[in-house]
């Protein structure tokens, strides 16, 4: 273990300057070429009693007692070197490190090493405190401070001796914008990013991304970290100010300190040129290319809200922050607004949620924390851009407010670009090529371009705007005039899709049902603007085309309010048709949620419209419907008297759908009332009817009615058979509503089996689903299944099983499910 020297020391640090291609161009000579550099350092330190304390490489790490000393042994290494072809730089810092395992740690180590970085091959810098220690025996030349690379505040440096060399390689010269705040939840990008440049050696890069994501900051960042990978340095170059494409290559050589022509004069440089808001100046994207060529040391790190389009660009696209890192951009700006601010994560999510998770607007909406609390602000982002300004004079204008930013990106558009931009503004939940199309007569390029200017984002098959901008285009839309006819091209464009749906939203897959929740923000907009417009008759189309996939897909309570909203405003105008319509669905929907009075009044005044209608097909659906209600009512000669009707008017329509449904439904009252064999007569025919229509949800009903006549029958093997094959296709289709049942149902059946841990955490994954959810099993239908579960509820394997299976995911639930074993 080496003899460190304690209390106050000098470190020098050196390497060769270009090493990697020094290597490439030796070849074989290189390791020659390296012992006879690494015998003339060594043999400087000795002479001046240096102590070398680490070698990596090409690089040396040496202390000294005495600054003197240090500063001698570096000016004879440097002659010693002249004349060989080697660039070596150095750096000299003095301080009191810490000694530590043999080694030294602490600021004045890392000090020391980022002097030498800022270096160039053959300069010697050495910062004050060293130059405090020397005589006037050296010829110290006053560079300045200088801010560099991860410390926290600048150096005052100086060069040894009157050489002349380019600029440091310090933040200062590379002229990036200071940054007083850490980069948040960017640490992958910015790895990659300096990977890109610093490893892969990428000649273009190009960050794209919407306006306020934090484009300018990642690539400062990334340039901070890249300042010491390029021999020639760092130089930041801000295009916001320029419009005039022509200016772009003067504006670079001005930054670049060169006179003339700067394609000419770029030679051998190594050099990172950060080229900052590329996009209103991006038709001068050739003449960057051909500075590339011109020199093929240089490379272009650009921000802009679309790639350049040039020959071996990368294009690295940046998202919004994820949710953690944008709630923690959230505190950490509110608290420097209020020094007491605190607020629920919860909270701080559902706020950066409502902002995009956009840097640039979470930073706008935290300084609002002076004078609003979350809770407040969160009620007032309903209205985004109103809110989201700051008198911050560190910032340029355009980022002042949220509108300015994408006001900014807006006037750069062409005028095919901006009537297609505001159009889009009338969907919501985002779109696909086919509904822009029709809705907006959208041109697949000019969406292409919007996509590529970052205002559009693809997802997919699909397109959407983050929230903030279809605000501003919201806005736009209206100074237009044109809302209202997108709005009426809107609506019949989904109220076309739901009715072209609604036939296979039962069956035989589930890309009908995707392709319907996938469009729910458009449907809901439809409804709330045909209840606006008092077009009733367009709000119950639409509610009926949606009725099987609000059943499906457990947004039953959704579909009631719709639906109860549209018939409180019914006129005398209105048509008996569309009340009709209006109130079999609210009816069906209430039914589904247990309420089966209300339910049965509704489907009663439906019934008695459509009878006198004489609309027979609507008769025999409300008299099923009706049927269900007066069933779960205990009104069994009822509930058989609207079956008969309904089976026979099915038959006189040859409607086989209409029949087999009858006889599911006869097929569960037959069951209840314990009639085995004319439930499963029922329950089998119906079944084999829908297997051949394909209409899937009625196969795994009446799947799930036989394993419950299995169960009554206390056959449990095949009991628990049937309702996984009823599993299985409600996990294909993704319909809770039937997932758990058919859950409680193989819970059941592992209970009354005796396997109380595998009944207790599937019951426990139906509990957590009805309450994620919001669905329930009907009443008289769930009480079947409790009844074998209860009697375990004292059992503590049970409870065990029970808290076990509420740390289940869902996916491990149905996969326990699932397996026979």
């Amino acid at each position: 273990m080496l003899d460190l020297p304690t209390g106050t020391v000098t470190f020098l640090f050196t390497d060769i300057e270009g090493s990697t291609r020094l290597l490439d161009e030796l070849g074989a000579r290189y390791p020659d070429v390296l012992a006879e550099h690494n015998s003339v350092i060594r043999s400087a330190v000795v002479e001046h009693s240096g102590l070398e304390v680490d070698t990596a490489g090409d690089s040396f790490f040496v202390v000294f007692e005495r600054a003197p000393d240090a500063v001698a042994a570096a000016l004879a290494a440097q002659d010693a070197l002249d004349g060989t072809g080697l660039r070596v730089r150095m750096g000299i810092h003095s301080g009191e490190p810490i000694v530590m395992d043999g080694g030294y740690v602490g600021m004045d180590v890392h000090r020391a090493a980022r002097v030498m970085a800022a270096g160039h091959g053959g300069q010697v810098l050495l910062t004050q405190p060293t130059g405090d220690l020397l005589d006037d025996a050296f010829e110290l030349r006053d560079l300045g401070e200088h801010r560099l690379k991860d410390l926290p505040a600048p150096l005052r440096l100086f060069q040894l001796g009157n050489r002349e060399f380019p600029p440091l390689r310090s933040l200062d010269q590379a002229r990036l914008p200071i940054d007083l705040s850490p980069l948040v939840g960017r640490k992958r990008e910015l790895g990659d990013l300096v990977r890109l440049l610093a490893r892969d050696r990428a000649r273009a890069v190009t960050i794209t991304g919407p306006g306020g994501v934090g484009k300018t900051r990642l690539a400062t960042a990334a340039a901070q970290e890249l300042v010491e990978s390029y021999d020639d340095g760092v130089t930041f170059v801000d295009l916001a100010p320029i419009r005039d494409p022509e200016v772009v290559l003067p504006t670079i050589a001005d930054a670049l300190g060169i006179e003339g022509d700067l394609i000419a004069q770029l030679g051998a440089r190594q050099h990172l040129l950060v080229l900052d808001n590329v996009e209103q100046v991006v038709d001068a994207s050739p003449d960057i290319a051909r500075l590339l060529v011109a020199g093929p040391g240089v490379a272009v790190l650009a921000t802009s809200r679309e790639p350049m389009r040039i020959a071996g660009e990368h294009e690295f696209r940046l998202s919004p922050l994820a949710e953690a890192p944008a709630v923690e951009l959230f505190r950490q700006r509110a608290e420097a607004a209020r020094y007491d601010f605190e607020a629920d994560y919860r909270e701080l999510a559902a706020i950066c949620d409502r902002l995009d998770n956009l840097p640039l607007a979470i930073e706008l909406a935290a300084a609002r924390m002076k004078v609003l609390s979350p809770e407040v602000l969160l009620a007032r982002l309903e209205r985004r851009l109103s809110v989201l300004s700051a008198a911050n004079r560190g910032v340029p204008a355009r980022q002042q407010t949220l509108r300015a930013t994408i006001q900014w990106s807006y006037g750069l558009l062409t005028s095919e670009e901006r009537r297609l931009f505001d159009r889009l503004a009338v969907f919501r939940g985002g779109w696909t090529v086919d509904a822009a199309e029709a809705v907006c007569d959208a041109d697949l390029d000019t969406l292409t371009s919007l996509v590529d200017k970052n205002l559009v984002r693809e997802d997919g098959a699909r397109f959407r705007m983050l929230g903030t901008v279809r605000e501003y285009a919201r806005e736009r839309l209206e100074l237009t005039g044109e809302r209202a006819e997108m709005r009426r091209r809107h609506a019949e464009f989904f109220v076309r899709l739901a009715e072209t749906a609604s036939p296979h939203l039962r069956g035989p897959g589930r890309e009908w049902l995707d392709r319907v929740e996938a469009e729910h923000d458009n449907f809901r907009a439809v409804l709330a603007w045909a209840l606006e417009d008092g077009d009733l008759d367009l709000c119950v189309r639409l509610a009926e085309s949606l009725l099987a996939f609000w059943h499906l897909r457990a947004h039953e309570e959704e579909g009631r309010r719709w639906l109860q909203r549209a018939l409180r405003a019914t006129t005398e105008r209105d048509s008996a048709r569309t009340r009709a319509a209006g109130l079999h669905v609210l009816g069906s929907l209430l039914f589904w949620q247990g309420e089966f009075g209300h339910a049965a009044e509704v489907l009663e005044d439906s019934l008695e419209l459509f009878r006198a209608l004489g609309d027979r097909r609507r008769v025999a659906e409300v008299a099923n419907s009706l049927g269900n209600a007066t069933w779960a009512l205990g009104d069994a000669k009822r509930t058989r008297s609207l079956r008969e009707e309904a089976v026979r008017l099915s038959w006189e329509l040859r409607d086989p759908r209409g029949v087999a449904r009858t006889l599911h439904y006869i097929g569960e009252e037959s069951r209840d009332e314990g009639h085995h064999v004319e439930a499963r007569r029922a329950f089998e025919e119906s079944l084999d009817v829908m297997r051949e229509l394909g209409d899937k949800s009625f196969v795994m009903a009446s799947l799930h009615g036989l394993g419950d006549l299995e169960l009554d029958a206390k056959d449990y093997a095949a009991a628990a058979e049937r309702y996984r094959e009823s599993l299985a296709l409600a996990s294909e289709l993704d319909t809770p509503r039937f997932v758990v049942y058919s859950l409680a149902g193989l819970a059941s059946t592992a209970a009354v089996s005796g396997d109380l841990a595998r009944a207790g955490r599937l019951w426990a994954t139906v509990e957590v689903m009805e309450q994620r959810s919001g669905l329930r099993m009907l009443s008289f239908e769930r009480e079947r299944y409790e009844r074998a579960l209860d009697r375990h509820a004292s059992d503590p394997a049970f409870a065990a099983a029970i808290a076990d299976g509420r740390e289940l995911t869902q996916a491990d639930a149905l996969r326990e499910a699932l397996s026979p074993d």
